[in-house]
């Protein structure tokens, strides 16, 4: 049994030092060794417009989901350059959104959350959706099946720009001129206080021959980690579907390079998303509208997640209207929850999501009497502990029991160290004879740890953290203590509840004993300090409790220092 845990305690050892390694990488500019993030795109790819879809029938969806790129101020040969209106970028503000679209094709090409902080510059609103050098992320529609406008095409728009007070609703109008007597009209509706905007798309045929033009919407992305985004945090970048036959399924943009990416192709309910730490951005239909899903390889770095949908067959004179959502904004729960089943899914929460679920309801409801999530985070921790008092308990008074016969042990070990066969069996002997399980004190806590992965998963993920202050100088439990306090103080609290444990017997656990803390502790200095914050508070209540334990069975506490000889 000892093999095993020192067998253990060497993996985690390892993996801490392949973490860190790789964080000093990254930390002096060179590429990560073990978790390397995709290339940052070339200026001109990141400039580079999504790809247009290609002309197809209802029939062949395949080639509806092929691409030809283009760059912006060029117009692809869908849209004829000779009616080009002059480009345009219509910036539209709420009370929560500064939005920017494009006239050619009516796209959203910028989105910036007013109520949320940038993480690398908190003087600036974070930013999701943008068309620049460093960041390509844009929602984009557009009709398939015949030569039709796409978001290639220009526009005309119409509507006023800003919300103004008193004001709930907002729209905006964008008309394409006709194209092969075909007009698209699309009308953005912006709710106050709501990060859902409201899409419809009008379909006019003015053309003296019936048309079956398909409706795709798609979300674009270059393959980059959010900037500022920290390594130790393994949470995922890329596109995500949902359906009710395959759940929720995530991409990742390596297995759409190498075309090996498997999804639901076709379903009649769900969505397509492309998702982040935080945020999320999701094309919605209607619940039983039937639609093709797809993602793909739009040109280097550059990946689009989307769906097509057909519409009825219009006879000339006929007109088509289908109304859709897209959401774009933080991962907050009970508004992913309200939106459409299977959206809060976004917020990952790892392969614990059926505790962290419950977890979550219980911090909100704490956060909703204290009115801090610092504090919420603290009486969290300490419900918990108190759910596991009796499980604690008896971790620790078997702990108790191992440091009250550890002088025996070690004299026993001393004086029959050239007889292992021996040692071993004597070892035995006096754990029957004390009656002592030595493994009494890892299965209570082992039992524990699932309940603590899935809240460390609550809090990494929640995006209420962000810019949630706690006290003085903690204005932020999303970003790392900017003074290392916290960590510092948890390296403390690591080091002391690890003095109060019995030594173990074997030199070379006795020496890991103090060496894994201490790599533990480094790790937490980039860590953000909600999670710091829950990691000391757990600390702390365990260690009162070691103590009250031990000093109630008899056994004084006392600090096993570590001898590194």
């Amino acid at each position: 049994m000892n093999d095993i845990r020192r067998t253990i305690l060497w993996v985690i050892f390892g993996f801490s030092l392949v973490l860190l390694w790789d964080q000093w990488q990254l930390h002096n500019g060179k590429k990560a060794t073990f978790f390397p993030k995709p290339e940052v795109a070339s200026t001109a790819s990141s400039n580079a417009s999504a790809a247009n879809p290609a002309t197809s029938s209802a029939n062949a969806l395949p080639s509806a989901t092929a691409a030809i790129t283009a760059t912006p101020g060029q117009v692809p040969s869908s849209a004829p350059a000779a009616s080009a209106a002059p480009r345009e970028k219509i910036e539209v503000e709420t009370d929560v959104l500064k939005l920017t679209f494009d006239t050619e094709g009516g796209s959203l090409v910028r989105n910036e959350f007013t109520q949320h902080r940038d993480l690398v510059d908190p003087n600036k609103n974070m930013v999701l959706l943008d068309q620049s050098a460093k960041r390509v992320y844009m929602a984009q529609t557009g009709l398939i099946g015949g030569n039709f406008p796409t978001h290639k095409t220009p526009m005309k728009f119409s509507g006023e720009r800003t919300l103004k007070d008193g004001q709930n609703e907002l729209a905006l109008r964008f008309e394409s001129d006709e194209l092969n007597g075909v007009k698209l009209i699309k009308t953005y509706t912006l709710q106050r206080g709501s990060y859902v905007v409201g899409v419809k798309h009008e379909v006019v045929n003015n053309s003296n021959a019936p048309v079956s033009p398909q409706l795709y919407m798609q979300l674009v992305r270059d393959g980059n980690a959010p900037e500022g985004e920290s390594a130790f945090y393994f949470t995922f970048t890329g596109p995500a579907i949902y359906t009710d036959a395959k759940k929720y399924n995530k991409v990742d943009f390596e297995d759409i390079e190498k075309n090996k990416a498997e999804i639901d192709k076709s379903s009649a309910n769900g969505y397509v998303a492309m998702v982040q730490h935080y945020f999320a951005s999701a094309w919605l239909l209607p619940e039983g509208v039937q639609r093709e899903n797809f993602v793909r390889k739009v040109d280097t770095n550059l990946y689009a997640v989307g769906m097509i949908t057909a519409l009825a067959e219009l006879a000339p004179g006929q007109s088509k209207t289908l109304s859709n959502q897209l959401f774009s904004g933080p991962q907050e729960e009970k508004v992913l929850e309200a939106l459409t089943p299977g959206l809060d899914l976004v917020k990952d929460y790892g392969w614990l999501a059926m505790l962290s679920k419950p977890l979550y309801w219980l911090l909100d409801q704490l956060h909703s009497v204290l009115q801090n999530w610092g504090w919420a985070i603290v009486a969290l921790v300490l419900l918990i502990k108190i759910a596991f008092y009796w499980l604690n308990a008896k971790a620790y008074a078997s702990m108790a029991k191992m440091k009250a016969i550890n002088p025996k042990i070690m004299e026993m070990r001393e004086r029959l160290k050239n007889n292992p066969q021996q040692m071993q069996q004597e070892m035995m002997k006096i754990y029957r004879e004390e009656k002592v399980n030595p493994m009494g004190g890892c299965f209570p806590i082992m039992v524990q740890i699932p309940v603590f992965i899935a809240l460390y998963w609550v809090l990494l993920s929640s995006v209420e953290m962000r810019n949630a202050p706690w006290v003085g100088w903690i204005q932020d439990l999303s970003a790392p203590d900017p003074y290392f306090i916290l960590p510092f103080i948890m390296t403390l609290t690591t080091l002391l509840q690890t003095a109060l444990n019995p030594a173990p017997p074997d030199p070379m656990q006795a020496k890991l004993m103090w060496f894994m803390p201490l790599i533990f502790s480094v790790m937490f200095f980039f860590f953000p300090a909600g999670l710091v914050l829950y990691w000391i508070t757990n600390n702390i209540l365990s260690i009162a409790q070691q103590w009250m334990i031990n000093t109630r069975m008899g056994v004084p506490p006392q600090f096993n220092l570590p001898k590194f000889k």
